[in-house]
């Protein structure tokens, strides 16, 4: 296993649409390994593979306090979301340091494929059902920074453009 390089906002590739996976091969698990070691090592819940500069439909998660539920969902699709919504406070391994309140639905269904390419759904509320989101997210392109005012996105790209050009951690 090998810990991957995670990209930083505002990376323009962090904006590239995944494409979904179509084989369920030795690569596809050793990919989905790599991205919980690196997760797991960056101390996230959650890492998308466009995260990691890999424009597949693959996300890793583990939400669990003791660290040892790692969940793999490949091709993950919302099939199901609740009227009802709530704010959470997010944060992302691609935007480190910066957490702000972003809404969701409180509840939502998703259909995904496991390693095997077997078809599972699963009902996920509050913390689960937020993570899930905010990593489909990356796999349009979408950053959770965009959720924020104008105002907020625009210093925090100014604050991470500024830490690139000084070789430094914003």
């Amino acid at each position: 296993m090998a810990l991957l390089p995670i990209l930083c906002y505002p990376d323009a590739r962090l904006h590239t649409v995944a494409k979904p996976v179509s084989a369920f091969d030795h690569d596809l698990e050793v990919l989905a390994k790599d991205m919980l070691e690196t997760m797991y090592d960056s101390n996230g819940i959650g890492l998308a593979a466009t995260q990691v500069d890999v424009h597949l439909r693959l996300i890793v998660m583990d939400t669990s306090e003791e660290r040892h539920d790692p969940w793999v969902l490949i091709n993950p699709e919302i099939t199901e979301k609740s009227d009802e919504m709530l704010i959470a406070e997010e944060g992302c391994l691609s935007v480190p340091g910066i957490f702000d309140g972003v809404e969701r639905a409180k509840e939502i269904r998703v259909s995904y494929l496991d390693l095997k390419g077997e078809r599972h759904s699963l009902h996920a509320t509050e913390l689960i059902a937020v993570c899930i989101q905010h990593e489909m997210d990356h796999l349009i392109g979408r950053v959770f920074v965009e959720y924020l005012s104008p105002l907020k996105r625009s210093r925090i790209k100014n604050k991470f453009l500024k830490a690139q050009r000084h070789n430094t951690t914003p």
